[in-house]
């Protein structure tokens, strides 16, 4: 661990799993009890979630009270589009009641998100603008939210093209990464919904990739996580626990 506080540019990559991301939260409490310093961080999905908070100086107790109250239904609403069946413009309206009207160049640890231009499936990294705007574009779940108009693309859900979000890190000058990987030790349940069909869905194509992918970490806290579904917000203490457990195994 003592190599770690020796770093001065240690980037955090925050990877997609829908209600799984509260380990993230277990993470970021052991990174502070450890006294491990983020410079930079990074997210995918409700990985860029957590991230925002991160980068504008939310303690993970903060997050947690936050996430504690959150349901399913707070941050997701009826769409009559055809592009999708729930429209997450109240993920949007969250980040703005928590945060403000926030930009990225206002971070106070600089933060990048991940999306995917639905159009031609290219890797969009979100540097500049908005964070309410990159938050809901990352988290947008393909055929469960319409896809988010950023400029002149239309971006769905970053783990399609990078899960754990290591490379922006390495543009931004992280010299050391650690990632955080929330389902390649998934085993997938039998589907209860249509939601669940296409989060597992999405999930089995993610799997391969993200093994790749996170390669490039230099540390990789990976949580076992198959105990819990992708949308049940009543298991986030036990989530936040494991990702603590986890991280305190991998990093103490």
């Amino acid at each position: 661990m003592i190599h770690l506080k020796r770093k001065k540019k240690i980037g955090l990559a925050l990877g997609g799993g829908a209600v799984l991301g509260a380990a993230h939260i277990g993470v970021l409490r052991a990174l502070e009890e450890l006294e491990i310093p983020i410079s930079y961080v990074a997210g995918t999905s409700i990985g860029a979630f957590v991230s925002a908070f991160v980068a504008f100086g939310k303690r993970w107790d903060e997050i947690e009270e936050l996430a504690n109250e959150l349901k399913w239904l707070d941050v997701s609403g009826v769409s009559l589009s055809q592009y999708g069946l729930l429209s997450n413009k109240k993920m949007g309206k969250l980040i703005r009641e928590s945060l403000g009207e926030v930009t990225f160049d206002q971070a106070k640890i600089p933060v990048a998100m991940i999306a995917t231009d639905i159009s031609n499936g290219e890797k969009v990294i979100m540097k500049e603008g908005d964070i309410a705007t990159a938050v809901m574009s990352s988290t947008c779940i393909p055929g469960v939210f319409v896809p988010v108009e950023r400029g002149d693309r239309l971006l769905v859900d970053g783990g399609i093209v990078e899960n754990v979000p290591v490379t922006p890190l390495k543009d931004m000058g992280a010299d050391f990464i650690i990632g955080v990987d929330l389902i390649s030790k998934r085993s997938n349940r039998r589907p209860k919904n249509i939601i669940e069909v296409i989060l597992n869905t999405v999930d089995f194509t993610l799997m391969t990739a993200t093994k790749l992918q996170t390669e490039e970490a230099d540390i990789l806290i990976s949580p076992d996580l198959s105990a819990y579904n992708m949308v049940d917000t009543d298991n986030v203490k036990e989530l936040i626990k494991t990702g603590y457990d986890e991280a305190m195994r991998v990093l103490g």
